[in-house]
């Protein structure tokens, strides 16, 4: 008989470091620009001086520019190890402050996991620890961005996405 999965079994407070770092699905949602519109003024997500709600009259919107340190053939960063220190803006999801991050999308594993609505069938430990399902699904970010370093930040309004809120299964 086959053992129940630790993410079947286990909250996301109990999972030791390893578990964790394995839930995240590596799509790379999260290393796109995010900003908010307040209908009076829009700013990015970075901008929002640790805010850790969405206010009344705010929504957020995603862009297809990701970070430079992204790569966007495999969806993982280029430095994983230092990318808080070299993006002071990148923020780490921690068991500590998953339920801050509000803008993390409906597709994205922890957030799937907290809200009890389990793993995608193309999350890569449902598929022998490999992204191609994820990306034959469209849930990751592979060929449908640009980086920042391309663009001119303050026009990310001709880069808004619909995608990233996108939820498959």
């Amino acid at each position: 008989m086959a053992e129940t999965p630790f993410w079947e079994t286990k909250t996301l407070a109990e999972m030791t470091p390893r578990e964790w770092e394995s839930i995240c699905d590596g799509c790379a949602k999260c290393c796109l620009h995010k900003f908010i519109d307040d209908e009076s003024e829009e700013r990015s997500v970075y901008e929002v001086d640790g805010s850790e709600v969405i206010h009344d009259g705010e929504q957020v919107h995603f862009t297809n520019i990701v970070c430079e340190l992204l790569n966007t053939k495999t969806c993982s960063c280029t430095d994983y190890a230092n990318r808080t220190t070299l993006v002071p803006e990148c923020v780490q999801l921690t068991k500590d402050n998953l339920e801050q991050i509000y803008y993390m999308p409906p597709s994205c594993s922890y957030r799937r996991l907290q809200e009890g609505r389990g793993l995608p069938s193309w999350h890569p430990l449902l598929n022998g620890n490999k992204k191609s399902a994820m990306h034959k699904a469209g849930m990751s970010v592979r060929g449908k961005t640009v980086s920042e370093a391309d663009v001119y930040l303050d026009d990310f309004q001709q880069y808004i996405a619909l995608w990233p809120l996108e939820d498959v299964d």
